[in-house]
């Protein structure tokens, strides 16, 4: 089936999200929609599924014009789509999961579940995904849910399948499965919307490339483009995609995290008895999957959460148990992983944001009053040196973009002498060009003699930045490896598997590999 959108445009208030924008997708074509987040590829994408209705353009699904009032409408044209965050009911089985909202009733008005078992036995056979129609989806793998999700859209007989950011939870051995069916759904007639921010994958499965920026379409390239003119679209000028990092000069270690344990309401432990210690002058980045006790262990360091037992202390003075601001006090730098909720006040001046933890201290306080001449004199510096792009001191913070929002956070973080920076997800929507100034800001830190954690699930980053890689599973620490690991035995040990066996299973597939060839 053949996809085409002609001028689709969708705004928000004041916000054009979607600019006119074409888009052709052939018959068993895997089309990438390459663009950074907020560029505007997962609101085209809710447009198509009849999630969002456009202002304006059209939609063709084989040369005839198509209206879609909402989701079931797009499933019955043969469109389906896999949400970023999985639209599963964790408790129900596959089967079930799978003919919810498209039910089969026997005789008597009871639910066909047999059939619908049959119908992910033939499907899962078909394409090789392995699944239990039988297995609770709540006890299975990520990247298993992912593929019920695609089971799903496939027993709705979908011609044409969108993935939104698909790999964003994946370790790099379920992306390398999940682009193999791509491939075969490809093999058999499907046509897929691929849309994410990662080059690499782009580069590895993708037909066409058409790459999007602030809501428009700004051109379209070849899989064998480098990495490197793709970023360069995405960004609208060139940049640099490699970081040039000297080795570290390791000072003392002065943080150390012994048998920390932090529990979740339920009384589960989300991290499990982890100890670690960070020297001066020192990247540790924490690798893993989202969702395995990193924002934990980095919010009971600051204070955040409670600790169940354990030991943080930083320059032989102990952490657990302070509260945020005393943390603070002790020379903690900290940027949150969510910068909306947790590092800013939308509503306040980027001036305003850049002393929020400093306000009330001299020089940035006279007696109860504010120093409102110096807090501008402050933004004006912090601006220049992070390089911040605002209309001034006095701009709202939530009306900038997301790479300049997270500069205000580092900056402010980075503005008062640290004995400890720690930085959860410190990209994550921003912009290539803004990642590669980030990037070198950090290191500067490392290089000032501060230690450092950074808490990334972007492989890549973690392989840039880190001098040292702990891999977390399930609120543990698998193992400490050097950032020149492969990706293999990574992605390995983000499954769980200890390094040893990880390197031992990546070696024996290499051997045998070999073998073959």
């Amino acid at each position: 089936m053949k996809l085409e959108l002609r001028g689709i445009t969708k705004s928000f208030g004041p916000l054009v999200a979607n600019d006119h924008i074409d888009l052709v997708i052939e018959p068993g074509q895997i089309h990438a929609l390459l663009g950074e987040n907020g560029a505007g590829k997962s609101t085209l994408m809710n447009v198509l599924f009849g999630l969002y209705q456009a202002d304006s353009g059209a939609i063709l699904l084989d040369d005839e014009e198509r209206a879609f009032r909402g989701p079931g409408d797009a499933l019955a044209a043969g469109i389906g789509m896999v949400h970023q965050h999985f639209m599963l009911v964790p408790v129900f089985t596959v089967a079930e999961n799978v003919m919810l909202g498209h039910e089969d009733v026997k005789a008597g008005g009871f639910l066909d579940l047999e059939a619908a078992r049959a119908r992910v036995r033939d499907l899962s056979a078909r394409f090789g995904f392995g699944l239990d129609p039988d297995a609770v989806v709540e006890d299975l793998p990520v990247g298993v849910q992912q593929r019920v999700e695609i089971v799903k859209a496939l027993a709705r007989e979908a011609k044409v399948l969108i993935l939104d950011e698909p790999t964003a939870v994946l370790t790099p051995q379920e992306t390398d499965e999940l682009i193999e069916i791509m491939r075969q759904l490809k093999a058999s007639g499907t046509s897929i919307v691929f849309i994410t921010h990662k080059l690499r994958e782009v580069k590895a499965v993708a037909d066409v490339i058409t790459v999007i920026r602030r809501g428009a379409v700004v051109g379209t390239a070849e899989p064998s483009a480098s990495e490197t003119e793709l970023a360069s679209l995405m960004v609208g000028r060139s940049v640099s995609l490699g970081l040039d990092k000297a080795p570290p000069q390791l000072g003392e270690e002065t943080f150390v995290v012994t048998d920390l344990t932090v529990l979740a309401p339920n009384g589960q432990a989300v991290v499990d008895r982890v100890s670690f210690s960070v020297a001066e002058g020192e990247i540790l980045a924490v690798a893993g999957v989202q969702g395995n006790g990193q924002t934990e262990l980095t919010e009971a360091i600051l204070g955040l959460l409670p600790s169940a037992e354990g030991a943080i202390s930083l320059h032989g003075k102990e952490l657990r148990g302070l509260s945020p601001d005393a943390a603070l006090d002790a020379g903690i730098g900290f940027v949150p992983e969510d910068r909306k909720v947790d590092g800013l006040v939308l509503d306040f001046t980027v001036a305003e944001n850049l002393v929020l933890d400093l306000y009330d201290k001299s020089p940035y306080a006279r007696g109860i009053a504010l120093n409102l001449p110096e807090i501008r004199r402050n933004a004006e510096h912090r601006i220049s040196e992070f390089d911040i792009r605002t209309q001034g001191p006095g701009q709202e913070v939530g009306r900038l973009s997301g790479g300049n929002q997270q500069k205000v956070v580092l900056a402010r973080e980075l503005s008062r002498p640290l004995k400890l920076f720690i930085a959860s997800q410190p990209t994550r929507g921003v912009d290539v060009g803004s990642i590669e100034f980030l990037h070198r800001r950090i290191v500067q830190e490392r290089d000032n003699g501060t230690p450092v954690i950074i808490v990334s699930t972007e492989l890549d980053e973690v392989v840039e930045l880190a001098d040292r890689i702990a891999v977390m599973y399930r609120g543990r620490i698998v193992g400490f490896v050097p950032p020149t690991t492969s990706r293999e035995v990574l992605g390995l040990m983000m499954a769980g598997v200890p390094y040893d066996e990880a390197t031992a299973q990546v070696t024996d597939q290499t051997d045998t590999t070999g073998a073959t060839q």
